[in-house]
């Protein structure tokens, strides 16, 4: 079976804890929350203000130089630096400096925040801490080491900055035994935050501006030996400045060499052109080709005598055309043997004569023009190469100009900016506005904020009961006696034989009372009762019905309930029709006379030891079939006595007279006694009682009523909880629905 050490704990389980241990717990949580309501009585009040105040994002340059340096960051920089700027301005917030300007301002050490208070705690560790030097008698607080940790912690301590995420919004608040006070530290607070910032930033653009000053004086000088290296360069490379700009916004300039390159580059261009016209003229002129020389007449680039020699020839083509025309009309007009045809033909052959003539003496100019145009392109293009060459270094030159050009001008303009900063600077930080901006600011509250009173009784309920669970399942571990059915099958590893409900409640009214009182006559209908009857039918099954006869009724210590279980089983075994005999077999401490209400009389003892000869067994009154016999005196040596031949030839004998034998005997492990008549007897009932019992008590006594041979073993739980769920589980209904509690008010 199972051990308990193997079993998971479950709901169930924990049920039960809290059942039997519920005392435990309420008494824990009545107690906590008791305490709780005693600290909200005598507690001072501690009254709350708070204030809002707004971090926009500003230049981290104190002058403004970084806009001259940098462009616009982008939206993540952004984000993570508005970010930085709050976590910073809470940590100020917190810093001692401003903590120190609050208090020394205020005068917070003079109110009932700041008086030492009396702590345990507080005075153990200053026991056991190694003393610092005592301050000094009349020092200020910044100069008493010991008075301005103090106070900076009892600030710190009621102080309360919490950045509100997703915002630029800071949260202030304060906690004081005044409201007026909370209400002025906090806003107090927020202007020494704002004086700081101003502060921060003016200080540290003076020292920018002290800095820049001594930075500007290398800087102008730099700047000098730049424009002077401009014009060393310019004068240099031979290009002056005309101070105009043209159409696009360049300014425009005079280069001697440039000029010169200009003109070298028109006379080449133009030198090329009369080449070669000239050479086509002396192509023209080589393949007589009159009238394309006659066509170049008009043109002025040939010159003067070329031009009049082919306006010429021009001339002379013109009549030769006239001439022929006239030639051909008459003669289609007069035919061929026209006489004046003849004259006409003589002149049209005078004309081509010149006009041969014509053509060879501009052949002979054409080719010497060509020459000479050749020779004029010649000088040209050497004349081109050699202004190239001087362009070509000066471009270098000019190269050289306009970057150190360059860099004077941005270092001009550097020097110009940063000089307009510096005076700036001493204005632009005095008149600029604070990047804080007060929300809301703290106001006075009508109502303290500590003690929360409905705050504390539940969170009082709640640990209370926390705690008492603690204790109630410490308690519960530490328990080692047999609680419930559950308990007691885990230690006897088997189903138990019967149970019966706790009936002390009636035992005590009736002792109140001052009447006997016995369920199974007073409450016949009572759970008890009926359990008994239960366990009546389970010893008359488990020994064959009427062979049932002489039954053992034990426990393991005293105390658990043996005697009453013992009255009550005879009384149902009596009230089925069977002669019933019960015998206290306790000679040392019997009570059986106590339960039935009966005088002392002697009983088995004196039987026993030869003082009377025959059994004093005496009837129950108004109980048919029921005789008892009394343990008699209590003798020196009752072991002995039951483990003599006498006490068999007896129990025989009541045996062939009764149809149940009912021993009522003394626990087992104190006294050896029930080791002794055990083998005697049909059934052995072993009896534990719930939260009485130990568990390894009945495992032992268990092992002693199995050693050996012997009648069989029924163990009996007495005195279980009627409240206990596994009570109702074993019976398998709930007491109110078949019978009654025992002591209760009988209806009719």
């Amino acid at each position: 079976m199972e051990t308990s050490s193997d079993k998971e704990m479950t709901l169930r389980d924990l049920a039960g804890i809290y059942q039997r241990r519920r005392k435990i717990i309420h008494a824990v949580t009545l107690a906590i929350l008791l305490l709780a309501g005693i600290y909200c009585v005598v507690s001072t009040r501690r009254y709350e203000a708070s204030a809002t105040v707004e971090i926009r994002k500003e230049g981290a340059d104190a002058m403004g130089l970084q806009e001259m340096m940098s462009g616009p960051a982008d939206g993540a920089s952004d984000a993570l630096e508005g970010n930085i700027l709050i976590e910073t301005q809470a940590a100020i917030l917190r810093s001692d400096s401003l903590a120190l300007k609050t208090i020394q301002e205020l005068h917070l050490e003079q109110t009932a925040d700041f008086k030492p208070h009396w702590n345990l705690m507080s005075w153990f560790v200053a026991l056991i801490s190694p003393r610092g030097l005592p301050d000094k008698r009349g020092a200020g607080l910044e100069d008493s080491p010991a008075r301005r940790s103090l106070a900076v912690q009892v600030f710190k301590k009621n102080l309360t900055v919490k950045p509100i995420p997703g915002t630029r919004l800071i949260e202030i608040a304060y906690l004081s035994f005044e409201p007026t006070v909370a209400a002025t530290v906090v806003n107090r607070l927020t202007q020494a935050l704002i004086d700081y910032t101003f502060q921060t930033r003016f200080t540290a653009t003076n020292q920018a501006s002290e800095w820049l000053r001594s930075q500007l004086g290398d800087l102008r000088k730099q700047s000098e030996d730049l424009q002077k290296q401009v014009v060393d360069l310019q004068r240099a490379s031979g290009v002056y400045s005309l101070g105009n700009v043209d159409a696009t916004g360049r300014e425009m300039a005079y280069s001697a060499v440039l000029d010169s390159l200009q003109q070298k580059t028109q006379a080449l261009n133009q030198a090329q052109k009369a080449r070669i016209l000239r050479g086509a003229i002396a192509q023209a002129a080589v393949g007589e080709d009159a009238e394309l020389l006659s066509g170049l007449a008009g043109n002025a680039e040939l010159g003067s005598s070329m031009s009049n020699s082919l306006q010429l020839l021009q001339g002379l083509r013109q009549q030769e055309a006239v001439e022929k025309a006239s030639l051909r009309e008459l003669e289609a007009k007069y035919g061929p043997a026209y006489p004046k045809l003849n004259e006409m033909q003589s002149n049209l052959a005078a004309l081509n004569s010149s006009i041969s003539e014509e053509s060879s003496r501009i052949k002979a100019r054409a080719a010497s023009d060509y020459e000479i145009a050749k020779q004029d392109e010649s000088a040209s293009r050497a004349e081109f190469n050699r202004e190239k060459s001087n362009a070509d270094k000066l471009n270098d030159k000019a190269i050289e100009f306009a970057i150190v050009r360059q860099e004077a001008e941005e270092s001009r303009q550097l020097y110009e900016g940063l000089v307009n900063k510096l005076r700036e600077a001493g204005v632009l930080e005095g008149l600029k506005s604070s990047n804080i901006t007060i929300v809301d600011p703290a106001r006075v509250p009508w109502k303290p904020l500590q003690p929360n009173v409905p705050v504390y009784m539940a969170a009082a309920l709640a640990g209370g009961f926390i705690i008492g669970c603690g204790f109630g399942l410490i308690a519960d571990t530490f328990d080692n006696k047999i609680n419930s059915i559950y308990d007691a099958e885990q230690v006897i590893g088997r189903t138990l034989f019967g149970v019966t409900p706790d009936f002390n409640h009636a035992l005590q009214i009736a002792a109140e009372r001052s009447r006997w009182f016995l369920p199974s006559v007073d409450e016949p209908r009572s759970s008890y009762t009926e359990s008994l009857r239960t366990i009546r039918t389970s010893i008359l099954l488990a020994g064959g019905g009427d062979k049932s006869r002489v039954i053992l009724i034990t426990s393991a210590i005293p105390g658990e309930g043996k005697s009453v279980l013992a009255v009550n089983l005879a009384v149902l075994f009596a009230q089925s029709n069977r002669r019933v005999l019960l015998v206290d077999m306790d000679m040392r401490r019997g009570t059986l006379r106590q339960r039935l209400n009966q005088p002392r009389r002697r009983g088995l003892s004196d039987l026993l030891a030869g003082q009377i000869k025959e059994s004093r067994i005496l009837p129950v009154e108004n109980i048919n079939n029921l005789w008892y016999m009394q343990a008699g005196s209590a003798p020196p040596n009752p072991a002995e006595l039951l483990g003599e031949t006498l006490f068999a030839e007896w129990l025989a004998i009541w045996r062939s007279q009764y149809d149940v034998v009912l021993l009522d005997s003394p626990p087992l492990l104190p006294v050896t006694d029930t080791h002794i008549v055990r083998p005697l007897v049909d059934v052995t009932l072993l009896l534990a009682r719930a939260r009485h019992t130990e568990r390894r008590q009945l495992r032992r006594a268990l092992e002693m009523v199995e050693t050996g041979k012997g009648a069989k073993v029924g163990i009996i739980l007495n005195g279980i909880h009627q409240g206990d769920e596994s009570y109702y589980e074993y019976h398998g209904y709930k007491q109110y629905a078949y019978q009654r509690v025992p002591g209760a008010r009988t209806h009719a």
